[in-house]
């Protein structure tokens, strides 16, 4: 399959599993019984609901419509009921259909932590962190974020928030009690990022890894559903400080494209900050200096 008829592929996908789910009564329009074999709306349906004919509709769903304007796109979008993320994922797969838009997209995400983020790693000696790229490699820690993602760092080659969650999926589940929330969250991320750069044969890699590896990530996949990354509150059953539901920040890191810089935020005073300090006391005793602490030690992790 060449770059067109993926992009075309990836269109028809997400419009496809969108229609599926807004049925007619969702839409205003009457049921038709028992007999009805389609799941949710007819492409007719949405092309009526959105004011184009059907035939442009389905040009547009399968990725064959030159250059919709704003006005159709965000029509479609209302008549499926697509929030924020998806919108704006749906622009992303549109614009990939063009030539242009495919080499702009090629450019994935990198690996190369700069000095500064890691001297920003390092200041912050109380309170657990990170920075990801979009394919959830771990690129660089700090001694806490060390601490706390230790089961990860385990296991052979470098961290991958994606592959751990998955291919070790008991190991996993005993790290993070509310595994399922957190594993729709990592496929729907995975979605935009593979909307982003679909090209990136590392991100390719990873998706098929998965893909052929676990059922979990594969039902996942299928439903197309898509999440950008925002703060939250993530739960973990640590070894060492028990079970403590710890809130966190992400940050865009600009110098570097698709790299997340995420802090865990627990307030101070808090049970939350208690377990934290005796974690950072556990550590303190007890610290490892292995190739993957290079992101707390200052060192390159891909030298």
């Amino acid at each position: 399959m060449d770059d067109k008829e993926a992009a075309r592929a990836a269109v028809r996908e997400f419009l496809t599993t969108r229609r599926a789910r807004v049925t007619p009564s969702d839409a205003g329009l009457p049921s038709q019984g028992p007999r009805r074999r389609v799941k949710g709306l007819r492409r007719e349906e949405v092309a009526l609901l959105a004011g184009v004919s059907p035939e442009y509709y389905v040009r547009l769903e399968r990725g064959q419509a030159t250059g919709p304007s704003a006005r159709v796109v965000d029509a479609v979008a209302d008549v499926l009921r697509l929030d924020e993320d998806e919108r704006a994922h749906l622009d992303r797969l549109l614009a990939a259909l063009t030539p242009a838009a495919r080499r702009r997209n090629r450019g994935a995400a990198k690996n190369l932590v700069t000095p500064g983020i890691r001297v920003l790693l390092d200041s912050m000696d109380h309170l657990p962190a990170m920075v990801f790229n979009g394919r959830f490699d771990i690129l660089a820690v700090n001694t806490l974020g060390y601490a706390l993602l230790a089961p990860m760092y385990d296991l052979p080659g470098p961290p991958n928030s994606a592959r751990f969650l998955f291919l070790e999926e008991p190991r996993a589940r005993d790290l993070f009690p509310e595994w399922d929330r957190m594993a729709a969250d990592v496929v729907a991320m995975l979605r935009i990022e593979a909307g982003r750069h679909p090209d990136d044969p590392d991100l390719i890699e990873l998706i098929g890894q998965l893909a052929t590896r676990s059922i979990q990530f594969r039902t996942r996949w299928a439903t197309n559903d898509v999440r950008a990354q925002r703060a939250g509150a993530k739960t973990f059953r640590h070894p060492l400080i028990g079970e403590v539901t710890l809130p966190y920040e992400t940050l865009r890191i600009d110098a570097a494209a698709g790299q997340v810089l995420t802090v865990y935020t627990p307030r101070p005073g808090s049970p939350e900050a208690d377990a934290i300090r005796l974690l950072a006391s556990w550590n303190a005793d007890n610290q490892r200096h292995d190739h993957w602490t290079a992101g707390a030690s200052g060192r390159d992790p891909d030298a």
